[in-house]
Formats: C-alpha cells, structure tokens, sequence
C-alpha cells in the first residue's frame, strides 16, 4: 500500500475528509465528461478537401461545439480506407466512384452521405508520348498498370468498353500509384491508369501522353461516405461534417495556389505540379440525387457484368437521407 504524504499526515482530518471529497468529485467529473464526449474519427487521403479540412481545423471547432473529438486518420487509397470503415476502424471518410461499389458489396451498413460534382478531367490513362498506342484500340493485348478497385478501375473498364475491347483482352497490372508511377516511367507497363494529383505529375515527369481521361466515359466523382449506425446516431454531426466540407470547397476554389503550396509537403509533389491537378477538381459539395446515383448504378453494373462483384447489386440501396 502506499504511503501517505506527508502533507496528508498533518493535515486535520475533517480538512483530510475534505479534500478527499474534493479529490473525489474532480475524478468523477473528469470521467463523467468522459463518458459523455463524443467522438468521430474521419479517414482521409493525402489529397482531397478532407485534408484541408485536418489542416485548418475547422471540423474541430464545429463538432466541439456538439461535444465531439476529431480523430483522424491516413490512407493511402479509397479502396483500403473503405475497407477501414466496413471494418469500424473510421466512421466518415472519402473515396472516388469504384471503392464505395466494392464496399457496399462487402457490407449492407456503407451509406452515401454527399458528393462533390464530376471532374472527368482529372484522371487519365496514359501513354508514352512517343509511343505506337494512338487510341484506347491499340490497348488490346497490352499491360495497364492500375490500383485494383479504385475510381480509375472503371475509366479503363469503361474506355475499353466504349471502344470495343473486352476487358479480358488486356493485362491488368495492379499497382499502387507509387509502384504504377515507377512502372511507367521505366517502360515496365504500356499505360498507366491514374488520377490526379499523379496524373499531373506522371505527364510532367515522364512526358506521358493523354489517351483518354473521363470526358463522356467516367464522371469521376468524389464520395463521402459512412456508416449506416454512425449516421442514423449522430445527425447533427454529419450535417455539420457535410457544412465543414461546403465551407473548405468555397475557399479551395478560389485559392488554388494556397492549396497547392498547404497540400505539396505532405503529398510529395511540387506546388505548381499540384496546381495544374486542382484546376482540374470539382467543388461544392451537395447531397446524392437520382443522377449521382444512376451514374454510381451504371459502375456497379460493369464491374458485375466483368465478374468482379459476385452478385448485382443496388446503389439506391445505400444512400443516406439527411434531415431535411
């Protein structure tokens, strides 16, 4: 048993009783507070307005004032981070048009909560600049390198369709944007499928050409996602969660080049590189309608008809009503 200070010892004991009772009520408010403080924890990608939202901390003041702590966390990818909230790990995060089909797939409890608008802009397959691949055609026998399950999986899906090449005609290479980056710049694959700001990157560093980017093939939209428990639980924080976003986009949009000078040291690639991706971005954040969900329908229903979603499934099914 440990000793009793010193202090204690002297001290008159309705004054010792006292101060326990003190001592007592501090501990128990501390842990009542405790008890009763909320908490969200957000996965964001190294790219994307949610990392603009950790860097201002703006989400912090808006939650905090709901009794909500912000715990945040890094993923590399969509498609790891919504298996991160399939598994409960995170409650709210962010990913483009393929990683929430897989998701809902692998989970009835994934709901869409909001979206930004298309930007088919900002991803691309590309090709070397000098090389004989002239049109998406010249793809067939050829090996793309792309991340498996990510938003770029359905532009080459749909490229190949729109230009008569089955999908089993080409030699996937699935790489993350890294290991797809080296892959192209050494002439190991004969295109890469990538979204910004990789894409902007890969056609500086390495001269690549622009086969075919998302215009009138793939939407490319931006989701933002969660749980169908956390969502229905905590209203009022997804709606302030959904204002947060509006309020960075506003900002983002017209300080691209404060954007891009925040965002280059945590993504590793030079501010004016990123500067040519964010023009390339969408903003303004808005609530799932009939279209988003048809554009995310006609997704889910290529990659089941490939064979890459075991059974159909329906999109409608996992959009969120917010409080209207």
């Amino acid at each position: 048993m440990p000793a009793v200070p010193r202090a204690l010892q002297r001290m008159p004991l309705h004054r010792f009783r006292t101060a326990l009772t003190a001592l007592a009520l501090v501990l128990f408010a501390t842990v009542a507070a405790r008890a009763d403080e909320k908490l969200i924890r957000v996965g964001y990608q190294k790219y994307g307005t949610l990392v603009l939202l950790k860097g201002k901390g703006l989400l912090e003041k808006r939650l905090g004032a709901l009794g909500y702590r912000v715990e945040w966390s890094e993923f590399p990818s969509g498609p790891p981070l919504m298996e991160a909230l399939n598994a409960g790990a995170i409650d709210f995060g962010s990913a483009g048009e393929a990683p929430p089909i897989f998701a809902q797939a692998a989970s009835p409890n994934l709901v869409y909560v909001a979206n930004e608008p298309p930007a088919p802009q900002g991803e691309a397959i590309l090709v070397a600049g000098d090389g004989p691949i002239k049109t998406v055609a010249d793809l067939r026998g050829r090996t793309v390198a792309l991340n498996k399950g990510s938003n770029v999986h359905f532009l080459l899906v749909s490229a190949l369709e729109r230009a008569g090449v089955p999908y089993s005609e080409i030699k996937p290479a699935f790489l993350a944007p890294s290991d797809g980056a080296a892959a192209f710049a050494r002439g190991s694959v004969d295109a890469w499928a990538i979204w910004d700001p990789y894409f902007a990157s890969g056609e500086r560093t390495t001269g690549g050409r622009v086969l075919a980017n998302g215009e009138g093939v793939a939407p490319n939209r931006q989701f933002y996602l969660s749980t169908r428990g956390f969502a229905d639980a905590n209203r009022k924080a997804i709606a302030e969660t959904v204002a947060a976003i509006g309020e960075i986009d506003a900002w983002a949009k017209d300080n691209t080049e404060a954007v891009a000078a925040e965002l280059a040291p945590s993504v590793g690639i030079p501010a004016p590189i990123l500067t040519v991706a964010l023009k390339r971005l969408s903003y303004g954040v808005t609530p799932i309608d009939d279209a988003t969900v048809a554009d995310q329908q006609r997704v889910a229903d290529a990659f089941h008809r490939l064979g890459l979603l075991p059974k159909p499934l329906k999109v409608s099914d996992a959009v969120w009503k917010p409080d209207s």
